[in-house]
């Protein structure tokens, strides 16, 4: 395990910034190779335009490996223990069931809202379990991925760093944020959010050092998002959905086109979905430490 009690702040945070970077790095390249021979495969097969939710589900298998290897490399050249990495994969079947119910919630909360207020109008319903399971798939991928490497390998490596856990916890939520930049139609309002989802979904980590609730919350978050009510999901489109919705307008109640993560009513959700975890996890520290 690193020796942190003898280092200084500055020289202890530039390692886990250098960390940080060099996970990024790797993952890059790493993807990019293992890219390279499906590239070729497409092109020899004259499959210039594949099966796009093909694409989704091979581009993201790719990235978690990429990650996954990213996070093994850079631990063990640190010299830190995997274990770390390993209990934050272990199985908790209740925090997946919480942030499964949480995600469910919010989303009939925030859906409702909209209905009522008139921000939203569902004109269409088409129900294909094939292309709900594989959107289903394709985003427990999704979770796994961000979920490993933001929280799993940025905010756990701040934490081992000797970072305070809500520094720690916001600025791996800023770079959350950050890597949705170039998505369609984001903008300062997607930012924040995306922020705040970042702060929703590393709340209980801080505590637990666990990434099943965050998965958990994460999966069902997007999967409720885009295949199910038919928002985009953080800008983007992914495959044909349950409900087809129609804005009378582009708002800030409904988040136009970057979808539901886009509006304000997200930004409440967000925070009042933050103080629940906070406070729900909270309690559950405070009786592991007097057991």
């Amino acid at each position: 395990m690193e020796n942190i009690e003898n280092d200084f702040p500055i020289k202890r945070f530039g390692k886990v910034a250098i960390d940080i970077i060099a996970f990024a790095a790797l993952a890059v390249i790493l993807v990019t190779i293992m890219s390279i021979p499906f590239s070729v495969l497409f092109l020899k097969t004259d499959k210039e335009n594949p099966d796009s939710m093909f694409v989704f589900m091979l581009s993201e298998t790719l990235m978690l490996i990429g990650v996954f290897l990213s996070a093994w490399i850079v631990w063990h050249f640190r010299g830190l223990s995997l274990a770390g990495l390993g209990r934050s994969l272990a199985m908790r079947r209740k925090d997946l069931l919480s942030g499964a119910l949480l995600a469910i919630v919010l989303y009939a909360v925030g859906f409702g809202i909209s209905l009522l207020a008139g921000a939203v109008e569902i004109t269409g319903v088409t129900f294909n379990p094939s292309s709900l399971l594989i959107s289903f798939v394709f985003f427990l991928l999704v979770a796994v991925t961000e979920e490993l490497a933001l929280r799993g390998f940025v905010l756990e490596r701040m934490l081992q760093g000797g970072i305070n856990k809500f520094w720690a916890l916001f600025f791996s939520s800023v770079l959350f944020s950050l890597i949705h930049i170039g998505n369609p139609n984001f903008n300062f309002l997607s930012f924040i959010n995306i922020l705040l989802a970042g702060v929703l979904l590393g709340s209980s980590y801080i505590y637990t050092r666990n990434l099943c609730f965050p998965i958990a919350l994460h999966w069902f978050w997007n999967w409720i998002q885009g295949p199910v009510l038919g928002y985009e999901v953080s800008g983007n489109k992914f495959g044909e959905s349950m409900l087809t919705l129609h804005l009378p307008e582009a708002n800030l109640m409904n988040g136009g086109a970057f979808g539901f993560e886009g509006s304000m009513l997200c930004t409440v959700l967000m925070i009042l979905g933050t103080g629940v975890i906070l406070k729900m996890f909270r309690i559950k520290d405070r009786k592991v430490c007097q057991n």
